[in-house]
């Protein structure tokens, strides 16, 4: 019911039809007389439902438009890095949502969560409204406080230079909500100059977002790691176990569901599933139950023939995706840990990859647009059994990923496993280095 709702409320853009713009007499903020809000319900392509808003006032000509999502909260915020080094950089487009903040290290300065509305902008756009929100108050800031108003001149000045690139700088766009994104002008293919990292809220995040108020989200933090505590992985092997969640999507009661399966000539993982009755929102996540091995672990599978699409397939959350053939790397953490087949993961890579690049759609420049097409198109031709011969690696440090050995016991033709030491950047990415497994009690007793 409410999927149909949605239809009908957010429609795609049509160029041959008009869109249907609702307007609304608001407050003008500049010169408080009435003006006009026009309010456009719409769907990015590729992406999720919108708001669009934009106002006009006839009396002092003041205008402003924001975005705001109409879709859920993701499961997990995002940090994004960008490091603008040249002037087309600053045309590259981006999604804001209110509760992202950016900030450029460089010259300290940062734009706080929930200070500006969203905005669907490019790099330059994010850059001169900051610069006018510093400007606004410069006239009588020059009268009380002159001192400080020239401080923020002179800051001012070096913004402007990261504006027009005359100067490099570093973006950091971060968002709890994890409704922000930075365009990727070489989709589908890795950006060499923006990192990707997503995380999970804690209970303060929660509380800005409006999900659970901060003290009753680190009770039921706490409440839960005593219930899984006080099973056993021999328990939990023996039956599903449910414990009382709440949903990340609309944030009812439900329940998840935790099982510890084994795979076979592999080791057991602990699945976690979630199904909301409410909103109908689904999640599943897979962590190891047996922690990390010694070293890393790189798998290639060659796909020769469309059973192996059957394989089963687990990616943990530390694992990175190549697929060479399409030149085609995802970064690890960026879905997450799944226990599917080859051709769910392949499914899911794409599915999160027009997620990840709604840009790549729709009314972008010709040239990235037919990128994103031929590479969704050979990746389908894979998906589908109609391109074989196309190799799959799964590289993960932690040693904590699989793919189905159809010739076990004995070793299989077509997968390569090798094992290889972890480097001190990947001990560091995974805090193996920030580990202390020894002097707990020494250290308790000083």
């Amino acid at each position: 019911m409410e999927e149909k709702t949605n239809e009908l409320l957010f429609k795609d853009i049509d160029a041959d039809d008009e869109p249907q713009t609702n307007a609304v007499e608001s407050l003008c903020m500049n010169c408080h007389e009435n003006g006009t809000t026009r309010i456009l319900l719409t769907r990015i392509p590729f992406f999720r439902e919108v708001v669009l808003m934009s106002f006009e006032c006839p009396h002092c000509s003041y205008a402003n438009n924001e975005i705001q999502s109409a879709g859920r909260i993701q499961d997990m915020g995002c940090n994004i890095k960008l490091l603008v080094s040249s002037p087309k950089d600053l045309n590259r487009q981006v999604v804001k949502s209110d509760s992202a903040s950016f900030t450029i290290p460089e010259l300290e300065f940062e734009s706080p969560a929930f200070s500006q509305k969203g905005e669907l902008t490019t790099i330059e756009g994010l850059l001169g409204r900051a610069i006018t929100a510093l400007e606004q108050d410069q006239p009588v800031r020059r009268i009380v406080d002159p001192d400080n108003a020239v401080k923020i001149d002179d800051f001012v000045a070096q913004l402007t230079k990261c504006r027009d690139g005359d100067r490099k700088f570093t973006l950091h766009l971060d968002d709890s909500s994890g409704n922000s994104f930075i365009e990727n002008p070489h989709a589908p293919k890795e950006d060499p100059q923006m990192t990707m990292v997503y995380y999970r809220r804690n209970a303060e995040q929660n509380a800005h977002l409006g999900l659970q108020p901060a003290s009753q989200t680190e009770e039921k933090q706490e409440e839960e790691e005593g219930q899984i505590t006080r099973f056993s992985l021999r328990n939990i092997s023996r039956k599903v176990l449910n414990f009382p969640t709440n949903c990340p999507s609309c944030n009812a009661p439900t329940e998840t569901r935790m099982k510890l399966v084994a795979i076979p000539h592999f080791k057991e993982v602990v699945i976690m599933a979630t199904n909301c009755d409410a909103c109908g929102h689904r999640s599943n996540e897979v962590k190891s139950g047996a922690g990390m091995e010694p070293h890393g672990t790189r798998l290639t599978l060659r796909i020769t023939d469309p059973l192996d699409l059957n394989r089963d397939v687990l990616k943990s959350e530390t694992c990175e995706v190549y697929m060479p053939s399409l030149d085609f790397h995802i970064a690890a953490g960026t879905l997450g840990g799944r226990f599917t087949t080859l051709e769910g993961l392949l499914c899911n890579i794409k599915d999160q990859l027009k997620s990840l690049n709604p840009f790549g759609f729709g009314d972008s420049p010709a040239e990235f647009s037919a990128k994103m097409k031929t590479f969704i198109t050979n990746l389908d031709r894979v998906i589908n059994g109609e391109e074989m011969n196309v190799l799959i690696t799964l590289d993960d440090p932690a040693g904590n990923s699989y793919i189905q050995n159809l010739y076990a016991p004995d070793p299989d033709p077509q997968l390569e496993i090798v094992h290889y030491p972890r480097t001190k950047e990947q001990e560091d990415d995974l805090g193996i280095s920030d580990m202390k497994t020894e002097g707990y009690e020494e250290d308790s007793q000083s």
